[in-house]
């Protein structure tokens, strides 16, 4: 991959999927900086902010933060310094209006979205990751007890430091994001499909399977 070229992507798909995965294998390749909606809610609601407990409610009923509350917050996190060279929305648009208004944003900024993701799994296969996965909070990087498991059980490769399960890794609030996302995000889909930037995945294959499949497809929009 051309370190010339700046790419600008968005990953689809629900909690489980190996989205964050295949994040932290591109970031490793190419200057992008990777933006998890969840992580930052997750941020936000422990801030303690107003924001920050308006969140931690929506998050406990396994609901969607707003579409006004998503698009403002990526407004400002695309801005970023780090994100000038490339970004890799992890989470966001949910829904077709916000994928508008994140069309419409990017225009602003004359940039544009060189790929649309779509990671498809099976639901109850999202069942038995989601129960299995652990993460390294200071970096994001994700790991799974069967499907990616660290070196070291309950260590993070990298730092040795401990590896935990989030709150809100468990059956039942995937359960309702799983009914939201089939009913809000998969025309998100169709969307990006229509604008010819959607490549799918298959996200039940292992993790370098599908590295593999995401980088030729970045590689082939440049040309």
């Amino acid at each position: 991959m051309s370190k010339k070229d700046t790419f600008n992507v968005v990953f689809i798909g629900p909690a489980g999927a190996g989205k964050g995965t295949q994040a932290e294998k591109l970031k490793k390749d190419y200057k992008m900086c990777h933006l998890a909606t969840g992580d930052i809610l997750r941020n936000i609601r422990d801030s303690g902010s107003d924001l920050g407990k308006k969140v931690d409610a929506v998050m406990k009923r396994g609901e969607l933060v707003s579409d006004e509350i998503m698009v403002d917050i990526i407004k400002d996190q695309i801005k970023k310094p780090e994100c000038k060279d490339g970004f890799i929305l992890d989470g966001f648009p949910r829904t077709v209006v916000q994928a508008e208004k994140l069309d419409n944003m990017l225009k602003e900024a004359q940039r544009k979205l060189d790929k649309a993701f779509e990671f498809a799994i099976e639901d109850a296969l999202l069942m038995r990751r989601i129960t299995g996965r652990r993460v390294h909070i200071p970096s994001g990087r994700t790991y799974h007890t069967e499907f990616n498991p660290p070196k070291v059980t309950g260590k993070d490769d990298v730092t040795g430091e401990a590896l935990v399960q989030r709150d809100d890794d468990n059956e039942a609030t995937l359960k309702k994001r799983l009914a939201s996302y089939h009913t809000q995000t998969t025309p998100v889909v169709g969307y990006y499909k229509k604008q010819g930037i959607l490549t799918t995945l298959d996200g039940s294959a292992k993790p370098d399977s599908v590295y593999s499949q995401l980088k030729q497809a970045l590689l082939a929009c440049k040309k």
